[in-house]
């Protein structure tokens, strides 16, 4: 009869349910890759054609077909896009390359004629995705469709970059596998095939001649089923023992009486039946005890996959919060530029309005400039023109002209400090500025916020001092800086004073500015630079502007920024920065 090894055959249940876990957890990780993919050359598309939308505007408004046709080949040779179409207003084909999506193919937004939306294409039977949009045209404030693009992306690009990935699932999962087989295979030989073996060849040497050479020898193993049969089998050979001792004493005593022997016989058939029956009670003991190891390994086997699925459990629920964590970066950065925009457009604002005032005296002056010449050519036309006359004349267009030059010279100047300071803002680069002259042009184009207050600002810096640096980010924090004084420090202050102190050394440029306002309470002044702490939630304040400071200080311009209470009253900053070019 073939024997079944009870090891290979708990080994092959437990593994078989591994196997089966193992296949769809890295089949589940497989599609969630798939799909994260997607979704992030989704998010390229989209970045792209923020980048390509101006210059191909232009191209189609202006007719310019080669110049598309160029933008268009200039895209298709990026790896990601595997077809490009671009169409005028009129859904004519302006050029077409790469892969074409079929006819009627549905958006997710599910409507194929609106044209001044963004669309996401989907093609399941060709493997495409991508974008459509329109191409809108800005003209004196209006705006044109002037045609679409549509970008396409295909599942080959999906796969050639989660390649790499699924091959190291698939490897991990047949490493994992294979180091489970091993151990288990290992354990089970060692602590039930090997035991159970040893203890049937020491049974199968049974000598009833002589049963004291028969017992089991101890087998160093843990307290289990098998050392309790090993005990039950050698009690059986002392007894067995005990009783042969008393058989042959029982012979010595009667070895003339035959009838005694006999009934010694006897005595020795019924014992050897008891003890049969005693063993015989062992072995329905010991398979007893088989059946409970078989109840155990069924525990075993149902607390792995317990712990198979709350690993999986885990995994999704990491992959969710890293999802989280980027989605909460990306907001946090577009809450950044949208205070950076919103500073701009209040600047903007105040610079219109105080720009406002020149212009009209300017007006002013040119209209009554114009009224003089108007009266003087009366006056010549009619012969009445006097001496007289024409020194009012002169004197009066002499003031009118001064008045119009130095009016239209400070809405020049207003202008020109503005247009630095936004241009810096909004285009970031990096250039060689002379400090002085820049915080200036800062502290000018903020004049009209400044005119409303009765506070000074001090500016200590050789005009000589000169560093290569990003100067809209020096230009935000100058400003944030001062806005910060004016709101919170000096709230409640009439005439307060501001001091912006300068200094370069070994190419490190530092700033020190300070303010006689209330300060920050100590125990407040660790948040002072976290991000959304404000004292004006109330009046709409977002805590932002510390935060956005400490932002372009480190990241943008590699410099560093402490803040301390003063002594005498009001806050000090310390700012360093380096000179980029020996950075």
């Amino acid at each position: 009869m073939k024997v079944t090894s009870i090891s290979r055959k708990l080994l092959t249940r437990v593994l078989s349910v591994y196997f089966v876990l193992t296949v769809s957890v890295t089949g589940i990780q497989i599609i969630a890759e798939y799909f994260n993919t997607k979704s992030h050359i989704n998010s390229e598309l989209l970045t792209l054609q923020k980048t390509i939308s101006g210059s191909l505007t232009r191209a189609v408004w202006e007719l310019n077909t080669q110049q598309a046709i160029d933008i268009s080949e200039g895209l298709i040779a990026i790896p990601m896009i595997k077809g490009i179409t671009v169409t005028d207003e009129s859904n004519n084909i302006i050029t077409q390359l790469g892969e074409i999506l079929p006819e009627n193919t549905p958006s997710e937004n599910g409507d194929s004629e609106v044209k001044n939306e963004h669309q996401s294409i989907n093609s399941l039977s060709q493997g495409l995705f991508g974008h459509s949009f329109p191409l809108i045209f800005e003209f004196s404030g209006r705006t044109t469709t002037v045609g679409t693009v549509t970008l396409l992306s295909s599942n080959h690009v999906i796969f050639s970059r989660i390649e790499v990935g699924i091959y190291f699932l698939i490897g991990n999962a047949m490493l994992k596998t294979a180091f489970l087989v091993f151990l288990f295979l290992l354990a089970f030989n060692k602590f039930l095939t090997e035991p159970l073996q040893e203890l049937t060849e020491q049974i199968k040497q049974l000598d009833i001649n002589d049963p004291e050479v028969s017992k089991l020898h101890t087998m160093n193993y843990e307290k289990n089923e098998l050392n309790i049969l090993e005990d039950a089998y050698n009690n059986l050979i002392d007894e067995l023992i005990d009783f042969k001792d008393k058989l042959a004493l029982s012979q010595r005593e009667t070895n003339t009486a035959n009838d005694k022997l006999d009934e010694q016989n006897l005595l020795l058939e019924q014992e050897v039946a008891k003890k049969t029956s005693s063993l015989s009670s062992m072995m329905l003991k010991m398979e007893r005890q088989q059946k409970e190891m078989f109840q155990q390994q069924e525990q075993l086997q149902a607390e792995n996959t317990r712990r198979s699925k709350t690993e999986s459990t885990l995994m999704l629920t990491n992959n969710e919060l890293k999802n989280s964590i980027t989605e909460l970066s990306k907001a946090q950065d577009r809450l950044l530029e949208s205070e950076k925009m919103a500073s701009l457009g209040l600047l903007s604002a105040e610079v219109s309005h105080e720009i406002n005032t020149p212009i009209g005296v300017s007006i002013t002056s040119a209209s009554c400039l114009l009224d003089l010449i108007h009266n003087l050519e009366k006056e010549t036309q009619a012969k009445t023109i006097s001496k007289r006359s024409i020194e009012g004349f002169i004197e009066q267009a002499n003031n009118s002209t001064e008045l119009l030059l130095g009016n239209l010279h400070r809405a020049s100047d207003l202008i020109a400090s503005f247009k630095q300071v936004a241009v810096d803002q909004a285009n970031d680069k990096v250039r060689l500025i002379n400090v002085a002259k820049y915080i200036d042009e800062i502290i000018q184009s903020i004049h009209p916020k400044l005119k409303k207050t009765q506070h000074t600002i001090d500016i200590l810096c050789d005009k000589s001092i000169e560093l290569y640096s990003h100067p809209g980010a020096i230009a935000q924090i100058i400003i944030n800086l001062i806005m910060n004084s004016i709101l919170h420090g000096l709230e409640h202050i009439e005439h307060g004073k501001i001091i912006i102190a300068v200094n370069l050394n070994e190419q490190r440029l530092s700033i020190d500015y300070q303010d006689n306002g209330c300060g920050v309470p100590e125990e407040k002044l660790p948040q002072l630079f976290d991000a959304f702490y404000t004292t004006k939630a109330e009046s709409g304040g977002t805590g932002l502007g510390t935060h956005i400071i400490k932002n372009l200080v480190l990241n943008t311009l590699n410099g560093t920024i402490t803040a301390k209470n003063l002594t005498s009253g009001g806050l000090h900053y310390h700012i360093e920065l380096p000179d980029m070019r020996y950075s």
